[in-house]
């Protein structure tokens, strides 16, 4: 018989999650010595706000494969820190131009483009520095090693930033992505991060390859449904559900499973 999940266990586990993550980001950006300016910045983009779905993955995978959360404090801050960076960089006015993010102005609406730009490079370095600085973090360098390359593949050319590439590039085209240009962009663009912060749970434990194949499917398909629920809101939602403007990716010409799937 297979056990009911309750979910009072499960809002519980995900608040203390949440509450370890928000714990690690803060100290970790304590320990810098970074210009205040720009520090102030760098908190403004990640502390207190969000929903943490990628840190949360990275936690429950690795308690998934027997690791304690103190095991995964290092990377779920940072794929969170990777993931405040990209949103840093997306909102600014050469990107998606967004002047509202989780209720609040964007980083260089409240700081000021430059800073917002060298805010986003701080938390993206400081991501690879909290991994490489955990002495404890994996068995041996080779494993150590493997949780900073899958990361950064994740998060760079072929992955994050390879797919807002992509999405830029629709957004300039004469005719509109078909559905598998659509599935490909944003597979890189938001999945391949989702995905990556639950596999790094796995790989930190050592698990077999069939078990981090297991994780990414899931996260795959964690991934895609929130892209669906984020590309329906941008047409159904209003700006105090979302934090954020609405109707924006229909007026940039951007390519939506909306546009691919229809609304209903």
């Amino acid at each position: 018989m297979i056990a009911r999940a309750n979910p009072d266990d499960f809002a519980n586990r995900t608040d203390s999650y949440r509450e370890r993550v928000e714990s690690t980001l803060a100290r970790a950006l304590a320990k810098t010595d970074t210009p205040k300016h720009l520090l102030e910045a760098m908190q403004y983009s990640v502390l207190g706000g969000g929903k943490r779905i990628r840190p949360l993955l990275s936690y429950a995978s690795g308690e998934l494969c027997d690791l304690k959360p103190e095991q995964c404090d290092s990377i779920a801050a940072a794929v969170e820190f990777v993931h405040a960076y990209s949103l840093v960089h997306d909102d600014l006015p050469a990107m998606d131009d967004d002047d509202l993010r989780r209720g609040k102005p964007t980083t260089h609406k409240a700081f000021d483009e430059a800073t917002a730009i060298l805010a986003g490079d701080a938390l993206q370095a400081l991501a690879f520095e909290i991994l490489c600085d955990d002495a404890d973090l994996a068995r041996d360098a080779a494993a150590h090693m493997r949780v900073v390359r899958w990361l950064a593949r994740a998060a760079g050319p072929g992955g994050m930033v390879g797919g807002q590439a992509l999405d830029l590039g629709a957004e300039a085209a004469a005719e509109p992505l078909g559905a598998e240009a659509v599935r490909r962009l944003q597979a890189l663009k938001t999945g391949a991060l989702i995905e990556v912060s639950a596999e790094l749970g796995a790989i930190l434990a050592e698990a077999d390859d069939g078990t981090v194949a297991a994780v990414r499917a899931y996260a795959r398909a964690v991934g895609e449904a929130f892209q669906i629920a984020d590309d329906l809101l941008d047409v159904t939602g209003t700006e105090a559900e979302t934090g954020k403007r609405v109707g924006k990716d229909a007026g940039a010409g951007k390519a939506t499973f909306v546009d691919i799937l229809g609304l209903e």
